[in-house]
């Protein structure tokens, strides 16, 4: 139960295409406004970094108040400002890290420059409550695929492992581009595997008994992303038609076979019982009905919060930033960077 003394923390986060901003009191969610700038690199295939930070420029303002009027307070009812100092795009993080220094300086309010990553993690209390600790983190996303034993989302965060080139979400922008599926590649693979069947054997990264030894938690899907531009291409050549639904349901089920039996595996070696898993890739469903089937046959309780909480937010920025002022966390100053590069490790800047 919420009362009047848990803090009241606006969130700010443009670490790629999205302009978000969140309000939260506690673990209750009052306000999550997002303006998003896909449909302007669509035509590029990808996140292009000037046409974002132009983009979360022109958004700022207006998806700001938008955030206050919906939870019905003024920048001078928060206690704390929050926002997303990295890792992301640098010139994206710069318009965000800049405006939330305008806005504390102008209210008088404690700023906290937080880590995206772990972000990502505590999102998950908006829906689920506070988090057990430890708990293991999966987080999956554009640019990020990551093992995480979170002893303290206010700064106990181990990395167990990592991509060692592409990221799951990069691999299906990729695969999406090579199936002529619209950008962002995962919604159209998702939708188009629905209606495909299991009928290519695509390789699972890091997985063979001798990668197992040095990388039994890390992740690789460039090999993968190749595999199928290989199979499309002799398809092509053939002249046969491509089954763009088999393809995707394929691949599809190589990445979240690998991402979840990793993760499985990680709450089984270090005896943990709550896996959460988060960011973009996490809205997909294929895995989160492997990884709820995998973690009922070992006991594990899973948490994942609902698809709009997954992809990037102001919400997991605020509940962050919730978290931090609540466990007496010392804020930042206005002299705080932005690390495009910053370690998960850094729970804040």
């Amino acid at each position: 139960m919420t009362t009047k003394t848990e803090p009241l923390v606006l969130g700010i986060e443009t670490s790629c295409d999205e302009t978000g901003v969140g309000i939260v009191r506690g673990h209750t969610l009052l306000a999550d406004e997002i303006a998003s700038s896909v449909d302007e690199h669509a035509r590029f295939g990808g996140v292009v970094p000037e046409v974002a930070s132009r983009a979360h420029f022109e958004a700022m303002v207006p998806t700001m108040q938008r955030a206050l009027d919906q939870a019905g307070v003024t920048l001078s009812d928060v206690d704390a400002i929050a926002v997303t100092a990295g890792p992301g795009l640098a010139g994206a993080l710069l318009v965000g890290v800049a405006a939330a220094k305008a806005y504390a300086l102008a209210a008088g309010k404690p700023i906290y420059g937080v880590n995206h990553l772990a972000a990502h993690v505590a999102v998950d209390t908006l829906e689920h409550g506070a988090l057990p600790e430890p708990a293991i983190a999966l987080l999956v996303s554009g640019g990020h695929s990551s093992l995480l034993r979170v002893d303290d989302l206010a700064g106990g965060v181990v990395p167990l492992g990592a991509t060692i080139d592409d990221a799951a979400g990069e691999a299906f922008d990729k695969v999406a581009r090579l199936l002529g599926l619209p950008f962002p590649g995962g919604p159209p693979i998702d939708r188009a595997a629905r209606e495909g069947q299991l009928t290519i054997p695509f390789p699972r990264g890091l997985t063979a008994p001798r990668d197992l030894v040095e990388h039994r938690f890390d992740f690789s899907f460039s090999g993968l992303k190749t595999a199928v531009a290989r199979w499309v291409e002799a398809r092509q050549r053939a002249g046969e038609p491509v089954p763009v639904n088999d393809v995707a349901a394929s691949f599809q089920e190589a990445v979240c076979d690998v991402l979840t039996a990793k993760a499985v595996d990680a709450c089984r070696e270090h005896g943990i019982e709550t896996l959460v898993i988060g960011g973009g890739v996490a809205a997909n469903s294929r895995i989160r009905s492997l990884a709820q089937e995998r973690c009922d046959k070992y006991g594990i309780t899973l948490r994942v919060p609902r698809p709009k909480l997954c992809t990037d937010n102001g919400a997991m920025v605020a509940a962050l930033g919730s978290h931090l002022v609540a466990a007496g966390a010392a804020p930042g100053d206005l002299g705080l960077p932005s690390d495009s590069a910053m370690p998960v490790t850094a729970v804040t800047a």
